[in-house]
């Protein structure tokens, strides 16, 4: 599996060029799978349902299925936060994982940046940023930067920029 990553600052659009990108990659046929990092809980349950009230009462693993799909939700319990390999090893094979949060990884990545919210850029910190995506040109953005800037708005470009670095065509 080709692993590529995308970092950026809460609200600058990692989920969303995510979102437009991976119709590009399964249009040329790849199987793509996502990890997403959550700083912060997040739950796929409803309280009161019943794999709610599994998991309320002890459950470490709830897994639920229907003719349409299935989760298997894992109670962590205390116990750490498993690795980025570790994740990476639970995935059916596929030809490309994208991660989105996990700034320091050690995987090649994509860093979204808009100067307009004001937040310092990651590259210059982060050597596993190959390349910026952002809403303005690269000598608006950092006329010092010496990786490639993409724009944002172009997920083709962006999917051939991310196919060509991996060399997964």
């Amino acid at each position: 599996m080709k692993v590529f990553g995308f970092a950026g600052w809460s609200g600058s659009g990692k989920t969303t060029l995510v979102e437009r990108l991976l119709p590009e990659f399964t249009a040329r046929g790849l199987r793509v799978s996502v990890i997403k990092h959550a700083h912060h809980g997040f739950d796929l349950d409803k309280p009161g349902k019943d794999s709610w009230r599994h998991r309320e009462a002890g459950a470490t693993q709830v897994l639920m299925l229907s003719s349409d799909r299935w989760v298997l939700m894992h109670e962590l319990r205390g116990a750490p936060e498993p690795t980025l390999d570790e994740q990476l090893l639970l995935l059916e094979p596929c030809d490309l994982v994208l991660i989105e949060g996990y700034k320091a990884a050690a995987v090649p990545k994509l860093e979204i940046h808009r100067p307009s919210h004001g937040k310092p850029p990651l590259w210059p910190e982060s050597p596993h940023v190959v390349a910026v995506a952002s809403d303005v040109g690269a000598e608006e953005l950092a006329p010092d930067c010496p990786l490639p800037v993409l724009p944002i708005n172009e997920p083709a470009r962006i999917a051939e920029f991310i196919l060509d670095y991996l060399d997964a065509r």
